[in-house]
């Protein structure tokens, strides 16, 4: 069992899923004692529950299941974890709660949404922005931060921030349309560097210490990827496909395709501020090219 005490009232269970996405695996936490709390049960494979069940003290009760967002990786095992323990699920809602119209309207004309999004998962309780929940000792209040996905939260605890996927400090988030939202993403990352977090716990990866600094770090990466993007376009029209490979130009081959859909998530929402023109439509494989007003 990989169980870590990150705090005297924190434990991590690290699961068995590493990938060049997830990186060792996806951090299971469990906040309190007594009656705890559970965030993000991670996949679904028997191990990693036995695993967090065999992590609680003699009399512990797990009374409630939190999920920062409904990928496979972080929801996955909400479903079975609930039916052994009882305790119910609590969310922002299922994989479209909270998606902006734009977002709605490119889902309808595309013929997949992002791969890894957990399409049955439907909390007991949906959590609202700001709304708190009390298990044993424990206050954990949910920040709804969409853009990795539109139902992302994030949980405060104490001084500190459980981010999900939002914020990490071994790499960047994929936003990938229509379910990630750069624009919601961007917003979300303002709102969050504008709170005072002593420390980030994210679901992937170690704790961040330097919080407003890491947030401030993966802003000026947004915007220089922007840059990147309408440079690349001013030697002519492109594909998301074509400016990925020309843009990402150190990543494996491998990893191309998921950078491609960081770089429409940049598209869309340079087409919605009138910096780009999408042909015939906007699509994952349409043709982007500068728009007068960017080239004024």
């Amino acid at each position: 069992m990989n169980c870590d005490m990150w705090e005297p009232r924190l434990r991590r269970i690290l699961a068995p899923n590493p990938s060049p996405m997830t990186a060792e695996g996806t951090n299971t936490f469990i906040v309190g004692r007594g009656d705890v709390a559970v965030i993000d049960p991670g996949p679904d494979r028997p191990a990693h529950l036995d695993a967090i069940l065999a992590a609680l003290d003699p009399g512990e009760r797990i009374a409630l299941i939190l999920v920062t967002h409904s990928h496979l990786d972080h929801s996955g095992l909400a479903p079975a974890l609930a039916a052994r323990t009882g305790a119910p699920t609590a969310a922002f809602g299922d994989y479209r709660a909270g998606r902006t119209p734009r977002m709605e309207a490119l889902a309808a004309r595309m013929t997949r949404g992002s791969d890894g999004v957990d399409r049955t998962f439907v909390p007991d309780l949906a959590l609202a922005d700001g709304q708190s929940v009390t298990v044993g000792a424990e206050t954990l209040t949910a920040i709804h931060t969409p853009g990795h996905i539109s139902n992302h939260l994030c949980f405060a605890w104490t001084d500190a921030l459980f981010t999900g996927d939002h914020v990490m400090g071994w790499s960047t988030s994929i936003v990938s349309p229509p379910d990630g939202d750069l624009a919601a993403f961007m917003a979300s990352m303002r709102a969050l560097r504008a709170r005072s977090d002593r420390i980030l716990y994210p679901a992937h990866g170690a704790p961040v210490p330097r919080a407003s600094a890491r947030i401030a770090e993966l802003v000026a990466h947004r915007e220089a990827r922007e840059a990147q993007i309408l440079d690349a376009l001013t030697s002519g029209p492109a594909t998301a496909d074509e400016l990925a490979a020309m843009i990402y130009t150190g990543s494996p081959a491998t990893l191309l395709p998921m950078a491609a859909r960081n770089v429409l998530s940049h598209l869309i929402d340079l087409k919605a501020r009138g910096a780009v023109i999408a042909d015939p439509a906007l699509l994952p494989d349409a043709t982007f090219r500068l728009s007068r007003a960017a080239n004024a």
